[in-house]
């Protein structure tokens, strides 16, 4: 289960305004969710700690990054969370989705949140190769497996961009799985929301023969 503790830190750490557009966020999820189905009906009873908390504790991890690429956004967790809880530190989220609905929730909640956020519907090949350079994180949630997440982000992770990827119980196998094809040097690190849980940083990349 996971710490109590950890999510009030976590939490704590965020002002009262940033509160505020996050609990808009959960109120406009919990809105659209009755007609566009844009997150797994069964987290809805723990929309804060499964999505909100889950997605605060990133930008924890890289708390002056101004740049950050969020890859398969879905209903914005965790970009559109980084995005309205980074504003007063400068961040800057740009937001890769495919789905045209969820897209449409995105650009709603930003504006509604007065969030810095750039929404991008579009693949995710189409979308990287103009990010090389110009981002200090990328992440992705519940998007794909490590390996082809590697494959995916190989430009920007050789040219210097972190990556933060969560991942659950089988995290050890994705990664003996990723070691195969990659060679690349990694911090596992503790989830703060989930006990079996963990973020894969992920800092340099390369392609093994």
């Amino acid at each position: 289960m996971a710490d109590d503790s950890h999510r009030q830190a976590l939490l704590h750490n965020v002002s009262r305004e940033t509160r505020d557009r996050l609990q808009l966020l959960e109120s406009e999820l919990r809105r659209w969710q009755a007609i566009k189905n844009l997150v797994g009906p069964g987290t809805l009873d723990d929309i804060w700690n499964r999505h909100i908390v889950d997605s605060l504790q990133l930008l924890a991890l890289q708390p002056r990054a101004t740049t950050w690429l969020d890859l398969g956004s879905g209903a914005g967790f965790p970009g559109l969370v980084l995005a309205i809880a980074g504003r007063d530190q400068g961040l800057k989220v740009d937001l890769v989705e495919r789905n045209s609905r969820k897209c449409a929730f995105l650009r709603h909640v930003a504006r509604l949140t007065d969030a810095p956020a750039v929404i991008h519907e579009a693949r995710l090949e189409a979308v990287i190769p103009g990010f090389v350079g110009r981002v200090e994180v990328v992440s992705a949630r519940a998007l794909a497996s490590l390996t082809d997440l590697l494959a995916a982000t190989e430009p920007l992770l050789k040219t210097g961009t972190i990556g933060l990827f969560p991942k659950g119980r089988d995290v050890d196998a994705e990664l003996t799985l990723a070691s195969r094809s990659w060679k690349f040097d990694q911090e596992i690190l503790p989830s703060r929301t989930d006990s079996d849980a963990r973020i894969l940083r992920i800092t340099s990349i390369e392609r093994l023969p």
